[in-house]
């Protein structure tokens, strides 16, 4: 873990502008620190976006969009660290879309879940091959 899906809205932006944004996110989990610790292991990060082709935003305007983040994340970090988390994501997401922000109206969001080890099953060998080069 973390796992940071992506759902926007199809006028939003173009699958390059997307792309470049989940690999900035990618980084930004991927540098997060607690005492100087990784907090998330590289071989859990996963961004994904999804593109929703169908959509209605308020009033249904036309120029209306919209992005939610959800991170995904085992339970058993510090309020302080998710704080962290949270912010530097938002920042860059608000950051990406700064200049559709000022021409249209759209909607950004990030949210944090959190659970349980004994609600989650995985098979994974991704921490292995990145220990291993």
């Amino acid at each position: 873990m973390p796992h940071l899906t992506l759902e926007y809205s199809a006028n939003l932006a173009n699958t390059e502008s997307i792309g470049r944004l989940c690999n900035a996110l990618a980084q930004c989990l991927h540098e997060q620190r607690d005492n100087e610790q990784r907090v998330y292991p590289t071989g859990g990060i996963r961004v994904r976006a999804l593109r929703c082709e169908q959509y209605c935003i308020a009033d249904g305007r036309a120029d209306a969009a919209f992005l939610h983040a959800n991170l995904k994340i085992a339970a058993g970090r510090s309020d302080a660290t998710k704080k962290a988390t949270g912010d530097a994501l938002f920042a860059l997401i608000k950051q990406h879309f700064a200049a559709e922000f000022e021409q249209s109206g759209l909607a950004l969001s990030l949210e944090i879940n959190e659970f349980s080890v004994a609600g989650t099953w995985k098979h994974n060998n991704l921490h292995a091959r990145l220990k291993a080069q």
